[in-house]
């Protein structure tokens, strides 16, 4: 069975590349020179936009791993085309890095383009396996800014924090035994919802730092970004809409299928932010 890995200079490809590397993946990289070193894996590089490539990359693949590519205003497009690369070169099964609650309507507005992500593998014909990752607990500091401080229109609502290390290990396994899993999606998320204010203070504790959570209003949340960044509306969307989705309860939701894929609980915040030192 040949694999093949998409995104593996990325925190979550590179992890599941790392885990998979008895097994020799092949790496789908844009930048060659940036691929992790593991003995066996042929790497090629293609990118999500370049269809032709994306073809010759994943000629021969039976399994691919396609993480979501970075945020951009044409991701929609990036993403049908490649599944459309994918079932041209033959990929019998993909397994996709979606987001819990993906959904044309979502809060979160990068939700509604993993759902249409979602829709074009369906009609692609390929076996399939959707991991649906809550947000994930180790980008949570990088929200703070310079003085520790996490603003955002996310009130009292709560999230459940997903540790990266276990998206990475539930891929893992889905790609070991990809027929097990076939049609299944799974829901991805941490052991408990917590709301920023819990997040932040825990988070801050574990890393020596003072976080602390401010709520903004919508208004507020906008205007913030619009001084601070020379941002177009689908980003600023994407941006608030992360708080807006905890505020509504869109994120809350806790599962147990990080523990029931790979036999252990899914990692605290705690854990997860530990493992970054």
């Amino acid at each position: 069975m040949t694999i093949a890995i998409t995104g593996s200079t990325g925190a979550l490809g590179g992890a599941v590349a790392r885990l998979l590397a008895d097994l020799s993946p092949r790496l789908v990289v844009r930048d060659a020179s940036r691929a992790p070193a593991i003995g066996g894996s042929e790497v090629v590089v293609a990118t999500y936009a370049d269809d032709d490539a994306a073809v010759r990359a994943l000629t021969g693949v039976d399994t691919l791993l396609m993480v979501s590519a970075a945020e951009a205003v044409d991701r929609r497009a990036q993403h049908r085309g490649f599944v459309a690369a994918a079932a041209r070169a033959g990929v019998g099964h993909i397994v996709y890095t979606s987001f819990a609650g993906a959904a044309p309507d979502a809060t979160f507005t990068l939700g509604r383009d993993h759902h249409d992500t979602e829709e074009a593998i369906t009609a692609s014909g390929m076996r399939a396996t959707l991991l649906r990752d809550s947000f994930y607990a180790e980008v949570l500091p990088l929200f703070a800014d310079a003085e520790g401080v996490i603003r955002g229109p996310a009130g009292h609502g709560r999230v459940a924090l997903v540790s990266r290390l276990d998206v990475a290990d539930v891929a893992a396994a889905v790609l070991r035994s990809p027929a097990e899993h076939a049609g299944r999606t799974y829901e991805l998320t941490g052991p408990e919802a917590l709301t920023l204010d819990e997040a932040a203070r825990r988070a801050g504790a574990v890393l020596g730092r003072d976080l602390r959570f401010e709520d903004e209003s919508l208004e507020e949340a906008y205007a913030s970004r619009r001084a601070a960044y020379d941002a177009e509306q689908w980003q600023l969307d994407a941006w608030v809409s992360t708080y807006t989705a905890i505020a509504d309860g869109s994120t809350a939701r806790v599962t147990d299928d990080v523990e029931r894929v790979t036999g252990h609980p899914a990692r605290t915040l705690e854990a997860a932010l530990a493992a970054l030192a």
